[in-house]
């Protein structure tokens, strides 16, 4: 790899670092804004994580950086509820491991989930200032906390659409054109390994009837060429009956007569992967063939084609969650064992940096396709991060949500049967589960980024 080629490595794996550095900036700031709206008192604003860089107070906020930007926070007072009033009061250990150690007699010495969840509640009443008591989060009306803590994941959608809007409508997106790219000599199975005709193979349809690379096809049985997915779906359709295919070549009409061959071929879903049974079988299908491939063009889409790639891209993520105990099982086997990575499974951080790391060395495609990769692959992680902060465990933002919500619920039933006010939900109980998702969440980033680091998956083989 020449000294140019590594420069450019370097400079698309800063480019993707800071562009999820300022996504996560603008994901705090979908939290800041509304808290300042609704009076929240907010006591920081950080991108990053681990010692501070640089840091200014403005107000009563603390704007700053730390250094490892792969994360964010913003810290309001009174994220947890104090003790329902009644309960009694206890003296908190220093730390969890001491609330362990064994320093306190059994029977005063509080157990280790106790003490967590004591000094999240004293952390948390640490946060208001006396006299504003009103400005804390935990007595901010439901709605306006799932607002807070919606309007982070919502600033990551809004810019999935934006970065989508710019890659589909400004570049373009590649897709099958009319133009025939190559053309089958030959007709082999679907499965089958061979790379050259013999004389035993039958010639394909396209071939025979004479078509060749760079025609372009005008008509197809009599009516007006739209796309390749109607060429193709009439091709699938006309097996054994031959049918008119119209073209240009060297800007000349000509009409040639083909007859698409019956052919058996792999079912491939939406998602371009072949289907198979429950068996691990292919499944395959009786159709139409010809023989001809088209070649791939950028078309600049319609802005209306943006939310629907946007609720794809939100789809892959749901289902790569729902599947996350399996993928990561897949992950471990490919980084231990050596096996193939899944090129859709989850990756880590450092496999976005790689993937943009190659895109950018590629010396074979011209620089606004670079970008354009860059954009999508931008797109993709704000959606990705849409998603994954709205699932409902702490400390996601999904979790304050749900505990919002939960808090909603029970009101409203008070309510309607008559009972007390049972106050705000204390969702600092759920501080010990909040530190096993941590966990859980830091063992998934190591295990993704020891994979991506001795098996990574390579976008160009």
């Amino acid at each position: 790899m020449s000294v140019e080629s590594v420069l450019l490595y370097v400079l698309g794996v800063l480019v993707i670092v800071i562009g999820l550095a300022v996504s996560i900036g603008l994901h705090e700031i979908g939290h800041l804004l509304p808290a300042k709206l609704f009076g929240v008192r907010v006591t920081q604003y950080m991108i990053g994580f681990g010692p501070t860089i640089l840091s200014r107070k403005r107000g009563e906020t603390e704007y700053g950086l730390k250094a490892i930007p792969l994360g964010g926070f913003i810290a309001m007072s009174g994220m947890y509820p104090p003790k329902r009033p009644g309960g009694a009061p206890r003296e908190a250990s220093t730390g969890f491991l001491q609330a362990l150690s064994g320093d306190e007699p059994r029977e005063k010495r509080p157990s280790g989930i106790t003490s967590m969840i004591q000094e999240a509640r004293e952390a948390s009443a640490e946060t208001i200032v006396q006299g504003e008591e009103h400005r804390t989060f935990y007595q901010l009306p439901v709605w306006k906390r799932i607002v807070i803590m919606v309007g982070g994941p919502a600033m990551n959608l809004v810019l999935g659409f934006v970065f989508y809007a710019i890659v589909m409508v400004g570049f373009g997106v590649a897709q099958p054109g009319l133009t025939v790219s190559s053309v089958n000599e030959c007709v082999v199975a679907s499965d089958s390994a061979q790379t050259d005709c013999t004389d035993d193979d039958p010639i394909a349809p396209g071939a025979e009837a004479g078509v060749l690379p760079g025609d372009e096809i005008v008509a197809i049985d009599g009516d007006q060429a739209v796309d390749w997915d109607q060429v193709s779906g009439v091709i699938r359709g006309a097996a054994g009956r031959t049918i008119a295919l119209d073209v240009l070549r060297d800007g000349e009409p000509l009409t040639l007569q083909v007859t698409p061959l019956l052919t058996e071929r792999a079912v491939v879903g939406d998602d371009d992967a072949v289907v198979t049974d429950a068996d691990g079988d292919v499944v395959t299908q009786e159709v139409g063939f010809v023989g001809i491939t088209p070649q791939y063009e950028v078309v600049q889409q319609p802005i209306t084609e943006v939310p629907a790639a946007v609720g794809e891209n939100v789809e892959r993520v749901v289902h790569l969650i729902l599947n996350l105990p399996q993928r990561l099982v897949d992950v471990a086997q490919a980084a231990f064992g050596g096996g193939e990575r899944d090129p859709d499974g989850p990756i880590s951080v450092v496999g976005v940096g790689r993937f943009a790391g190659e895109i950018a060395a590629l010396d074979t495609i011209p620089v606004a396709d670079k970008v354009s990769a860059m954009l999508g692959i931008l797109a993709s992680l704000n959606v990705a991060l849409f998603v994954f902060n709205l699932v409902p465990l702490m400390p996601l933002d999904g979790g304050h949500v749900a505990g919002a919500v939960w808090e909603g619920v029970r009101r409203f039933f008070a309510k309607l049967f008559g009972r007390p006010d049972p106050g705000p939900v204390d969702t600092a109980k759920v501080i010990p589960l909040t530190f096993v998702v941590v966990i859980l969440l830091g063992g998934m980033s190591a295990l993704l980024i020891y994979a991506d680091l001795v098996n990574p998956i390579s976008l160009f083989g």
